[in-house]
């Protein structure tokens, strides 16, 4: 199956929630969206008398994604969200406009389910898991909190960028990958241990200065277990100097991401503009150099299970247009069958009828 989706609530979808925006989603004839993790304001705070006692699910005031407790005179960071609040303990909630508390963020899960509108979640667009500074923590914590979000929404997957190389002064790329490598895999083991079913997938990038080659992400895949690479394809567009143009350069992609991608794959797609193997800007897909119509071809032939998340500027509108082509596409390749059908038939019917005229011959 082939879903089409925005990278967030559709620009014309009159309500700014997410509730809104699944419904609006599902009305379109979509079937997909990428819930947009963007603006997370952090905020800790002590738990009010009325709020001990009772649960992170319980609290409907606001969306309490850890507790720190004391714990035999160590800090340690409680994610349970069926784990009772203590009076002493630091509640650390999350201000994102996406939902106010976990009993929300389970109904849009349902609402998901009932309505076919696969649900994932984009961590914020500019990530650091290179530096190790204060941006590398929040980077962290951002993957890990949309981990557990996706996870109460049921959600399939948390996608986010790796960010810079760093300074090439004081670091090298070899250098950048073993940091980047030992910060997945200690998120990696934060979702282990709070059993998050979605995957982790780690997108393709568009400039050279940006980790994310789709080299570099297959080789974080084979030594990181639970990883995938996600399909930018307007990244890898502009990244490899525009080479993807007919369906087999598509095909290739497919092909080589078959073994990581259990069976399913998830991709991002708009229209770019480049320059010297970098992205310049993401436009609508008219407006770049990035056809849809030989990826469209390509999927009518192979049929792979496939999510692809309009990430343009027009969101919800060239997710639509994507869906046109694709079964437009499919249309042209059932009536062309079908007529090749007919003339197998018809010719099976004439060797019939040879077959028996010659018998007549015989006899």
């Amino acid at each position: 199956m082939i879903r089409f989706g925005p990278a967030g609530i559709p620009l014309s979808c009159k309500g700014r929630t997410l509730k809104d925006g699944i419904e609006d989603v599902h009305n379109l004839g979509l079937n997909a969206m990428e819930v947009q993790m963007v603006r997370v304001n952090v905020v800790e705070r002590v738990p009010d008398e009325e709020e001990v006692g009772l649960t992170p699910m319980d609290v409907e005031s606001d969306l309490i994604i850890e507790m720190l407790r004391q714990v035999k005179k160590k800090n340690t960071i409680i994610t349970n969200v069926n784990d009772k609040i203590k009076a002493d303990d630091t509640l650390i909630t999350l201000a994102s406009g996406l939902v106010q508390n976990f009993k929300e963020l389970k109904g849009l899960g349902t609402m998901g389910k009932e309505l076919d509108v696969e649900l994932t979640m984009h961590t914020p667009y500019y990530m650091d898991l290179t530096s190790g500074n204060e941006l590398t923590k929040k980077s962290i914590d951002s993957i890990r909190w949309a981990g557990l979000l996706t996870n109460h929404m049921e959600g399939s997957m948390v996608v986010s960028h790796i960010g810079l190389y760093g300074d090439p002064q004081k670091m090298s790329k070899k250098q950048a990958y073993k940091v980047i490598k030992e910060n997945i895999e200690g998120v990696m083991a934060f979702w282990s241990k709070n059993k998050i079913k979605a995957k982790l997938g780690f997108e393709t990038s568009g400039r050279q200065e940006v980790f994310g080659s789709l080299e570099e992400l297959i080789q974080l895949s084979d030594e990181i277990d639970g990883i995938v690479p996600v399909l930018n394809f307007a990244h890898l567009h502009a990244r490899q100097n525009g080479t993807l143009r007919e369906p087999q350069d598509f095909g290739e992609l497919f092909d080589r991401l078959k073994t990581y991608v259990g069976g399913h794959y998830y991709t991002h797609f708009a229209g770019v503009e480049h320059e010297g193997g970098n992205e310049k800007r993401v436009t609508p897909i008219k407006k770049g150099d990035l056809r849809f119509e030989p990826l469209a071809e390509y999927l009518a032939d192979e049929n792979p299970e496939c999510t692809i998340i309009s990430s343009s500027p027009l969101l919800e509108h060239d997710a639509m247009y994507m869906k046109v082509i694709y079964e437009r596409v499919m249309t042209k390749k059932v009536c062309k069958d079908t007529k090749a059908g007919k003339k197998d038939k018809s010719k099976s019917r004439d060797d019939d009828d040879d077959y028996y005229d010659d018998d007549k011959d015989v006899d």
